[in-house]
């Protein structure tokens, strides 16, 4: 895979985001957490995940 591909992951979670319709509601809870909140935390998570794979998949040889 070429290292501007491992960018378009990065698009993932703008896209998970995007449209509040799709989570704009309170069920289902998770520990009482409403489903709004428990989501866009989610993302923030996996956004992470994603952010370190990318680096790591696009990091240069001699940069180690």
């Amino acid at each position: 895979m070429k290292k501007r591909a491992w960018y378009a992951l990065l698009v993932l979670p703008f896209i998970g985001t995007l449209f509040p319709q799709i989570y704009n509601r309170a069920e289902p809870a998770l520990f009482g957490i409403p489903f709004f909140y428990w989501y866009q935390l989610a993302w923030v998570i996996v956004t992470s995940l994603l952010l370190g794979i990318v680096v790591i998949a696009t990091r240069r040889r001699d940069d180690v």
